[in-house]
């Protein structure tokens, strides 16, 4: 079965600025990785494709020359058919793969159970319920306590690729066809990386999550994303110095995130943060190839569909 990783929390709630409050969901990126004796082989979609295809391939290897404790031990390639038959080895490709490449909704089934079973054998079980609330490509819980409060957590699983800070997660935002061999790339880590510097490099008073929080809690409901709104801020905040974030420009900041928005709408563009982005703090690792990219355009939507660019302005102007 795959080898669960330390959980990273990523999103709004661990980066300081969730637009919902108390009421904000705690999302955990779980990496895996394979099972010895077999690798992930991620076959990454190019950036025209809309949506990008990602497919993560089960492949095995061999250990032969890896068992050096055990005399005359063979690897899953080498033993012979009527021994695998037998052992029944490849668990991860008979019950976690659709052909041979990984599913995303076997995983989520997979994982979902072994919650359910884990609960009740740790300390906090004592002191919440747990309810396992439906999802096909991730595990959603309701935590709730004796007074009646809920806590909301999500954890989501996701193959880094190589060393980087960036991964294939199980968690997609696209429609609810999306097959379940497809994974999303997901730049929430490298995120997370980018507020945590931001906070080491930043004055004592610094504002800059607030006016985000601000931003992002008044355009809930609308048609922007908080997505496209931290995009925007995150391109602010590496232009303006984190010395003028502090509360006595706190109105400016705000004008300057709402007339960032205006002029990228009026635009129909907004450049993806991570790719072709020249100015990143040194800890964010990304793979080579997002370097000399050409920038994404998240508003490429609005160029394609005129009707969509003059709600988006006429939506801006409610705001």
């Amino acid at each position: 079965f795959p080898v669960l990783q330390p959980a990273i929390g990523v999103g709004s709630a661990f980066e300081g600025w969730s637009p919902h409050g108390r009421d904000s969901v705690f999302c955990l990126l779980v990496p895996i990785k394979p099972p010895r004796g077999h690798t992930f082989h991620l076959e990454l979609g190019t950036i025209e494709n809309v949506p990008v295809k990602n497919f993560i391939q089960v492949e095995m290897e061999c250990t032969c020359t890896m068992d050096h404790c055990v005399e005359n031990m063979l690897c899953f390639i080498h033993q012979p058919i009527e021994a695998l038959s037998r052992n029944q080895v490849s668990h991860i490709e008979t019950t976690l793969c659709t052909g041979f490449y990984l599913d995303v909704e076997k995983i989520a089934r997979w994982f979902q159970n072994m919650v359910r079973s884990a609960w009740r054998k740790i300390p906090q079980s004592r002191l919440y319920t747990m309810k396992v609330l439906p999802s096909s490509r991730s595990c959603k819980l309701q935590l709730t306590n004796a007074s009646g409060r809920s806590l909301f957590v999500e954890m989501v699983f996701g193959v880094q690729q190589g060393d980087s800070d960036i991964f294939l997660s199980s968690q997609t935002a696209e429609a609810i066809f999306t097959p379940s061999t497809m994974w999303a790339e997901t730049y929430d880590v490298a995120e997370v990386k980018f507020f945590r510097h931001m906070a080491r490099e930043a004055p004592r008073d610094t504002f800059h999550l607030k006016c985000l929080q601000l931003c992002a809690h008044t355009l809930v409901g609308t048609g922007f994303s908080t997505y496209t709104l931290k995009t925007v801020v995150m391109h602010l905040l590496n232009t303006i110095p984190l010395s003028s974030w502090r509360r006595k420009e706190f109105l400016m900041r705000l004008q300057d995130i709402m007339g960032y928005l205006r002029s990228c709408l009026e635009e129909k563009r907004l450049d993806h943060f991570f790719f072709g982005n020249e100015n990143m703090p040194e800890d964010i690792v990304l793979p080579p190839a997002f370097q000399g990219a050409k920038p994404i355009n998240l508003f490429q939507y609005l160029v394609q569909d005129p009707d969509a660019h003059a709600k988006a302005l006429r939506d801006f102007e409610e705001v």
